[in-house]
Order: structure tokens, then sequence, then C-alpha cells
């Protein structure tokens, strides 16, 4: 199996009430100007009590796509300083192996993801080639929260349980006018532990 791309993004209208207050909590939390490490921890803590809602998202906002993960833009801030995506993953869907453009908070909202950890190790030579090596493997449940700042975010991540899994991604990038939250996808070697 190839690894897959999203789904093109999609903007959902309809907005719960949860999902509103989710929003202003994440822009009360972004407005401070903290570091990226610390804005991303402070909005992980905001996001987890929403993980246990039934009713963050709507039924449209939990669609899959048979092909390849879906992303549904759930908010972009006006001024572009945070978006919120859901992203569904049917079983066996993954990403390419990639980092981001900004801080980046993940919650599972429903089943779970596995998660491969990268670290790039440059050429030995000059001439030479890079390459990856995995430093860990982690399986996020349902509630589980994470979040990171780049460098040093390398990762795949891909639903390797046999239902639907759905995670909330809170970026600090206006993902409405970029379309993604990957600033480059590796093409690179990887050890033997990483081969996946």
């Amino acid at each position: 199996m190839t690894p897959t791309t999203s789904a093109p993004s999609t903007t959902t209208p309809s907005t719960t009430p949860l999902l509103g207050a989710l929003v202003d909590e994440v822009r009360e939390t972004v407005s401070q100007g903290l570091p990226p490490e610390l804005t991303a921890f402070l909005t992980g803590e905001r996001l987890a009590p929403y993980l246990a809602a039934d009713d963050l998202l709507t039924d449209a906002q939990r669609e899959g796509d048979p092909e390849r993960y879906r992303q549904h833009l759930l908010h972009a801030e006006a001024d572009g300083s945070f978006s919120i995506v859901a992203l569904v993953w049917l079983p066996g869907q993954y990403t390419a192996i990639h980092d981001h453009v900004s801080w980046c908070v993940t919650g599972v909202y429903e089943g779970e993801e596995s998660e491969r950890r990268y670290r790039l190790v440059p050429a030995a030579e000059p001439g030479g080639t890079a390459r990856l090596v995995a430093t860990g493997d982690v399986v996020n449940p349902a509630g589980s929260v994470c979040g990171f700042a780049p460098p040093g975010d390398i990762h795949r991540v891909r639903n390797a349980c046999t239902g639907t899994a759905i995670s909330i991604h809170i970026y600090g990038a206006d993902i409405a006018r970029l379309g993604t939250s990957v600033r480059r996808v590796y093409a690179l070697a990887t050890d033997a532990a990483a081969a996946a």
C-alpha cells in the first residue's frame, strides 16, 4: 500500500456550539503570543476536555473518503493565527513521512492512531545522502493529546485499527490558505527499524 494524501480540504459551514466554545478557548490561548512550544502545550490542555464530547462534530465532519484520509477544515481564524481541522482515517490509511509548517496539537477523538517519529541524520560526507532514523512508535488512543513545534516534528501517522479514526488538529497556521499543514515530505532512506 502506498501512502495516502488527504482528500481535498472541505469547509463545513455548520459549527456545533461545542466547536464554537473550543474556538474561543484556542483564540484566547493563541492571542497571548507565547513561544510555539508553550502555545502548543496550553492549546493541548484546552483541547483535551472536548475529545470526550459526542457533539463536537457534525455528521458531515465525521465523513471519510475510501481513497485517502480526509481533512475537514472546521475553523480558520481570520488573522491566520490558527486553524482547526478534523482528519478522518479509514482503516489502513496513512500519511507520507512529513514535518509541519507550524506548531501543532493533535487530539484523538475516535478510534486510535499509530505514529512513528523520526530524526533526520545529516549526510556523513559532503555530497552524501541524509537518512531518517526512527526514534519511537506511539499508539494514541481516543482522548490522548500530543503537541509539538518544528524542528524535530518528523513523523508518519496511520490508522492501524479496524474502525474509523478521527483526530482533531489545531495548527498555528492558516490551513484555509495553505490547504495543508505539511511543510515537507521526506523520501529518504530510513533505518531498518523504521520500515513500516
